[in-house]
């Protein structure tokens, strides 16, 4: 679990020190004389990254709540 643990604090960091600007982009960019459109760019591509793996980590997370639950039936026939 520990090691778990590390490697999600580990995997946090190292995504949020990437560029996510694809090559065209870039060269696009780095040529103009402002840098804050490019740093613009940059988190407009992360957001856009981010929302779909969050939404199948909270497909997933709902999926697992339902199936792990205990089913009631069962436990009422045990009790008889």
């Amino acid at each position: 679990m520990k090691n778990k643990f590390i490697l999600l604090i580990f995997s946090v960091f190292f995504f949020l020190t990437t560029n996510a600007q694809c090559a065209m982009c870039r060269a696009v960019l780095e040529s103009g004389e402002d840098q804050s459109a490019a740093e613009g760019i940059n988190d407009g591509i992360m957001f856009l990254m981010a929302v779909p793996y969050i939404l199948v980590a909270a497909l997933g997370y709902i999926i697992y709540r339902k199936y792990s639950k205990p089913d009631k039936s069962e436990n009422f026939e045990a009790k008889l």
